[in-house]
């Protein structure tokens, strides 16, 4: 486990988006936002957009993609930004996407996921969470390393933002099942071995790619109501409201939910610092596997930040997605 300072910013749980980029001029970045069709998506890619980046929202349905952009350039007076066709649980359309990346990339924001209420497979079979938060943005984040290391060289680093959950608390990554293929599916356990996943990513991507100017972070955004609740069972809501009852979470608005992406994203201090997880604006605390989420609900579990665990990951994602493993 990295042995660092615990990293300390001026803002907090209330902090906006904007709050966190005021005063910074984004002005030449080019930044591509996953899921930027609803939610804290759009926000982020509002609030960059608003600070100068152009920005490109990638998402499954461009409809609603091209409805926020319109609406970003109306709000913010700023170009519009781009919208591209993306689902991340189809290994075709990454693909395609990836064909027609050309620019230098400065800053991947990898904010799309979803939430099952039930057992659901992509084509290969694979659990469509652990397919969608973690292997399509594993895919598609490799599959720009290129791109993100020109943009490095351009601006003398990139960073990639990695979005998880509080759940990763829950569960770390089931390396011998990890397409829920053994006993009784649960989606809550499988949504939080995914957000785990999302960790796990960043701490292998710094590792790999810092000599590139390439940096990943992990950030938590906490309790924050957009779509991704839409297809909860009652149980999953039940589990919710219990959790919140708990005081494990507060909620925000998207603003506020949209702020810790942005100190990953902006802050001067992670320009090269990466492989850290982020909750609040300020870097997490880390908790042994077994702390209780009710008990920590602003840490992170071991198994999130565990570096062999990284690489194991990445090396069964580069095989299932015939990533290069550089």
């Amino acid at each position: 486990m990295a042995q660092h300072p615990r990293l300390v910013t001026p803002f907090t749980a209330a902090s906006t988006a904007d709050d966190v980029l005021r005063g910074h001029d984004l002005g030449g970045v080019r930044a591509l936002v996953t899921g930027a069709s609803s939610g804290i998506g759009a926000e982020t890619a509002r609030a960059l957009t608003a600070a100068g980046a152009r920005v490109t929202l990638a998402v499954r349905d461009t409809d609603a993609g091209s409805a926020v952009a319109g609406e970003i350039a109306r709000s913010t007076g700023r170009a519009r930004p781009d919208v591209a066709p993306l689902d991340l649980a189809d290994r075709a359309s990454v693909a395609r996407f990836l064909a027609v990346w050309r620019e230098p990339l400065h800053l991947l924001i990898n904010n799309a996921g979803v939430v099952t209420g039930g057992l659901s497979r992509t084509r290969e079979g694979w659990e469509w969470q652990f397919a969608t938060n973690h292997l399509g943005h594993f895919a598609l984040a490799t599959g720009l390393h290129g791109a993100l290391a020109r943009g490095a060289a351009e601006r003398g680093g990139a960073r990639v933002v990695a979005v998880s959950s509080t759940a990763h608390m829950r569960a770390g990554v089931d390396f011998d099942d990890l397409h829920h293929t053994r006993g009784p599916y649960d989606p809550q356990l499988a949504y939080a071995r995914s957000k785990t996943a999302n960790s796990l990513f960043a701490v292998a991507a710094t590792r790999r790619w810092a000599r590139d100017g390439i940096v990943a972070n992990t950030v938590n955004p906490g309790g924050v109501a957009t779509g991704l609740q839409r297809h909860f069972t009652q149980r999953q809501r039940r589990s919710l409201d219990a959790a919140e009852a708990a005081g494990v979470f507060t909620y925000k608005t998207v603003g506020q939910g949209a702020a810790t992406t942005m100190v990953a994203a902006v802050l001067p201090a992670l320009a090269h610092a990466g492989g850290r997880y982020l909750d609040d604006c300020q870097e997490a605390y880390t908790v042994p596997d077994d702390a209780a989420l009710a008990e920590h609900p602003h840490g992170v579990k071991e198994w999130a930040l565990d570096p062999a665990l990284a690489e194991r990951l990445w090396t069964v994602s580069a095989a299932l997605t015939s990533a290069p493993l550089a």
